[in-house]
């Protein structure tokens, strides 16, 4: 009983964390539809976070009903006019309707094309748009990495006999200048030539005067962020574990550390930590992971699921809303960027279909990422509502990308797709959505 006491609770937190995040996003998503549906003239009877029996509910001013439902899975808006969640017509009140101008205005059917689109178009927008806040917010709370480089907080290393000191500004390392942090490509160079040690010799400007101190390696094997589902994960490594050790070989460097798991070619690795003043011992095996690569594509590794990040927290300075909104939406666009370019090297075979996820594996990640902090779990939400809103723009029926694309025939042809060729449409789409997750939830279940 004792030991399944922490299972239950790791579960229950999975679970909510799951529902936390998805009912934020869904919440988002179900409110653009409703209020620009309100803005455009269409009346919203029903706005619903869940589905199922209503745990609670009342109606605004508006005749609007306001509801949670009892399966926390998802969410919906039905308009005056819809027969179901999906929006597809309900005839009876249709033909009630069309004896009133008036109040067939106000259905989602009898609208006019220019508001029904926006009313459909809303909700993944309105998903894009609070990933760009949020990563905004997150990149101006957090600043961006000061010039020229400087210490703002040492890190917890096992490394003996270290001066440098909070305020330092870096000038060169081992004899060899600190280039410019933000030149990514010289910095990174610059790090890779570093030699592999405990201690190096760091020229530091300190108090107006220039003096050399010794200094750990600036890219040490530190864990400042750990991938859910990974071998790390589920060996139990946590942020700020420092590896000493692989195999009973000492190692200095993060660099060090990516050579032995990209060559190790699965095998199981002996790891020797050091938390917290105190050494551990730890055994994983690397797994294959499809990494998006900088110029397009992907590129298959192995990996344990860490990222290394400096030996200490750099200085850093305010960013301003303008660049921090510049940043919510280029990060915003990188996810876009990734996931279509994953969906499309898995289906062209060049990459595997593990990498797609259903609900038990978002639920996991859920639970993941709130385990690392609330910033982190955060962050996790505006990515999953950036691929909530790429998702619903696909061009399928019952999604929001499908009723765009029978828009687009109206708007062509001046008349809307018959009803017969809807109710068709509409069930493909069912049958191609309800594939797709149990695809992913198969995978979920199945894959490594």
């Amino acid at each position: 009983m004792t030991a399944f006491i922490p299972q239950f609770g790791g579960l229950f937190m999975t679970l909510l964390a799951f529902v936390a995040a998805l009912s934020v996003i869904v919440a988002v998503h179900e409110y653009g539809h409703y209020i620009v549906g309100r803005w455009s003239g269409i009346k919203a009877e029903v706005f619903s976070i869940g589905f199922g029996p209503v745990l609670f509910a009342r109606t605004d001013k508006h005749g609007t009903v306001w509801q949670i439902a009892a399966l926390p899975f998802g969410g919906y808006v039905k308009f005056l006019g819809d027969a179901s969640a999906a929006s597809s017509k309900d005839a009876g009140a249709m033909a009630k309707a069309e004896a009133d101008p008036v109040r067939l205005r106000q259905t989602m059917h009898g609208a006019p094309l220019w508001a029904r689109t926006a009313t459909v178009a809303a909700g993944p927008i309105f998903n894009f748009v609070m990933s760009i806040l949020v990563f905004g917010a997150i990149m101006m709370t957090q600043g961006r990495v000061a010039e020229p480089l400087s210490i703002g907080e040492l890190r917890p290393l096992p490394a003996q006999g270290v001066m440098l000191e909070p305020g330092d500004t870096l000038l060169a390392i081992d004899g060899e200048a600190v280039p410019a942090f933000d030149d990514g490509e010289a910095f990174n160079a610059f790090t890779e030539g570093l030699r592999p040690a405990a201690v190096l010799d760091y020229t530091v400007l300190r108090a107006g005067s220039q003096i050399t101190v010794p200094g750990p390696h600036p890219l040490p094997p530190i864990i400042t962020q750990l991938a859910p589902q990974s071998a790390a994960f589920e060996a139990r490594l946590s942020v700020g574990d420092v590896i000493i050790a692989v195999d009973d070989n000492p190692i200095t460097a993060f660099s060090e550390l990516v050579d032995i798991v990209e060559g190790s070619n699965g095998r199981s690795l002996a790891l020797t930590v050091w938390r917290e003043g105190e050494v551990l011992p730890f055994t994983l095996a690397p797994k294959r992971v499809d990494e998006p690569q900088p110029e397009g594509g992907f590129k298959t590794q192995w990996r344990i699921g860490i990222a290394g990040g400096l030996a200490f927290e750099p200085g850093t300075e305010r960013l301003g809303p303008i660049a921090a909104l510049q940043g919510g939406v280029g990060q915003t666009y990188s996810v876009v960027e990734n996931s279509i370019s994953g969906l499309y090297h898995m289906i062209s075979g060049a990459i595997s279909t593990c990498n797609m996820s259903g609900p038990i594996g978002i639920a996991q990640v859920s639970g993941a990422m709130a385990s690392q902090g609330m910033s982190s779990f955060i962050w996790f939400i505006a990515v999953l509502s950036t691929a909530v809103g790429l998702l619903n723009l696909f061009p399928i029926p019952v999604l929001d990308g499908g009723h765009l694309v029978f828009y687009a025939y109206e708007a062509v042809t001046g008349r809307p797709p018959s009803d017969m060729a809807l109710r068709v449409l509409m069930s493909a789409g069912l049958t191609l959505i309800l594939g797709l997750m149990g695809f992913a939830v198969f995978n979920d279940l199945f894959c490594p």
